[in-house]
C-alpha cells in the first residue's frame, strides 16, 4: 500500500521550494502525492504551480481583502479539516515560516496526522522578527515528527531545543529549484525586464518589503540606492515591487523618477532566478534570495539587521547591514569599487548544498514510512 503524503502550502516562496520536492516525490511509486494549495497568496503562486506542471488536488482559496494573521489562520483550520479527515494522510509536509504552515501543521495535529516540515531549524531568537515567521516555524517545530534541516548549523538549532529525533541535514530545496529554472539562452517573459540595458551595465537586483522595514527603515534603504545610482552611471537597479501599498508608495517616491532605476511588478520564478544569474550584486530583505543568490555566485547584501541563516554570512556570500541608509549606501559602495572584497563574496561556499535535497527528504520519508509498519 502507497504512503499517502500531503504536501500543503500557500505562498509563492514556499511553491518554488516545495515544487521541486513534489516533482520527486512523483517519481516514487510506493508514494501517493497529494498537494493542497491554501491560496494565502494567488496569482503569485499559480505562476509557481504552472512552471514546475505541479498537479493539484485541492486548494482551499483563503485569500479575501484586508485578511489579517488571525483570518489567514482560522481559516486553513476550518477549510483544511475536513480534507484531512477525508484523505487521512500518512504524513503532512510543510515548509518554513508562513502562517500556512503554522496552521496546517496544527490542523494537522489536531487529527493525530505526523507532520514532515522542510527547510526546519532557521531562527533569529528574536520573536518579533521576523514577524510573525520567527514564531511560526519555532511552532510547527515543536509539532513536526520530521524535520528536514538545510544545515548542520540549522540541526543545531534543534538540538538546543531538545529536537533530536527523525532530524535529516538535507540541504535546501531551492537550489534544486535552480535546475527546471534557470537557462542559459533565457529569454525574459517580463516586457519590463526586456527593456532593461544589461550590456555594458552592471545589475543590482533588490528586493524590499518586510512588515518589520515598512515606513522609515524603507525610506532609508530607497534612499541608500538612490545615492549609490546617482554615483554609478554604468549601475542598472531592478526593483520587483511587492504589491503592498505602503512598500510602492515608498518605492515611487524617492525611486519613481530616476531612469537607471526599473520598479517593474513581481516577477515570476523564471524570470528572478535568471535575472539573479545574470545581476552583479543582490541587496534584499527576503530570506529566499539569501539562498539563491550565492548559488550563482553573486554576494548579497542583506537589508536586516538580523538573518535565520547565519551560515551564508559564515561562509562569507552574505553580508547583513542593516537598514540605515549610510550603513548601506557605503557597503555597496565597498563592493562596486573593491574588486577583492567583491571576489571574496562572490567565490565562497554556497553553504546550501548540491540540488540534492529533495532526494535526500524523499528517501527519509520512505525510510521513516518503512520502519513505521
Amino acid at each position: 500500500m502507497a504512503l499517502k503524503v500531503m504536501s500543503v502550502f500557500g505562498t509563492r516562496p514556499e511553491a518554488i521550494k516545495m515544487c521541486p520536492l513534489i516533482k520527486e516525490l512523483e517519481h516514487h511509486k510506493e508514494i501517493e502525492s497529494i498537494v493542497c494549495l491554501t491560496g494565502q497568496h494567488r496569482e503569485m503562486l499559480q505562476q509557481v504551480i504552472d512552471i514546475f506542471g505541479t498537479k493539484v488536488q485541492y486548494n482551499l482559496d483563503i485569500m479575501q481583502p484586508r485578511q489579517t494573521l488571525t483570518t489567514i489562520v482560522t481559516s486553513i483550520l476550518e477549510k483544511l479539516e475536513p480534507i484531512l479527515i477525508e484523505e487521512r494522510p500518512d504524513i503532512l509536509l510543510v515548509h518554513g515560516d508562513t502562517s500556512t504552515t503554522f496552521a496546517a501543521a496544527l490542523a494537522a495535529f489536531y487529527q493525530k496526522i505526523p507532520v514532515g516540515h522542510v527547510e526546519a531549524g532557521l531562527r533569529t531568537f528574536d520573536k518579533y522578527s521576523p514577524f510573525p515567521e520567527e514564531i511560526n516555524r519555532c511552532l510547527t517545530g515543536r509539532i513536526a515528527e520530521l524535520h528536514f534541516s538545510p544545515t548542520e548549523n540549522n540541526r543545531r538549532n534543534l538540538a538546543n531545543e531538545n529536537i533530536i529525533e527523525n532530524v535529516y541535514v538535507t540541504g535546501n530545496t531551492v537550489i534544486d529549484a535552480f535546475q527546471t529554472t534557470i537557462k542559459p539562452d533565457y529569454q525574459y517573459k517580463d516586457a519590463a525586464l526586456r527593456n532593461v540595458r544589461f550590456e555594458g551595465k552592471r545589475c543590482i537586483l533588490m528586493t524590499a518589503h518586510r512588515r518589520e522595514n515598512l515606513g522609515k527603515p524603507l525610506e532609508n534603504i530607497c534612499r541608500a540606492v538612490k545615492r549609490i545610482v546617482q554615483e554609478f552611471p554604468n549601475i542598472e537597479l531592478v526593483y520587483p515591487v511587492h504589491m503592498n501599498p505602503a512598500v510602492r508608495d515608498t518605492a515611487v517616491s524617492i525611486l519613481g523618477d530616476m531612469a537607471q532605476v526599473h520598479l517593474i511588478k513581481p516577477l515570476d520564478v523564471e524570470d528572478m532566478h535568471n535575472l539573479i544569474a545574470r545581476s552583479f550584486l543582490v541587496m534584499t530583505d527576503s530570506g529566499g534570495l539569501q539562498e539563491e543568490a550565492p548559488s550563482c555566485g553573486i554576494p548579497v547584501l542583506v537589508l536586516r539587521t538580523e538573518t535565520e541563516r547565519p551560515e551564508a554570512v559564515e561562509a562569507g556570500t552574505v553580508k547583513v547591514v542593516g537598514v540605515k541608509e549610510d550603513d548601506i549606501y557605503h557597503n555597496a559602495k565597498v563592493l562596486l569599487t573593491d574588486k577583492g572584497e567583491y571576489d571574496k563574496m562572490a567565490k565562497s561556499a554556497n553553504p546550501y548544498g548540491d540540488g540534492q535535497a529533495s532526494k535526500r527528504i524523499v528517501q527519509a520519508i520512505l525510510d521513516w514510512g518503512y520502519n513505521r509498519k
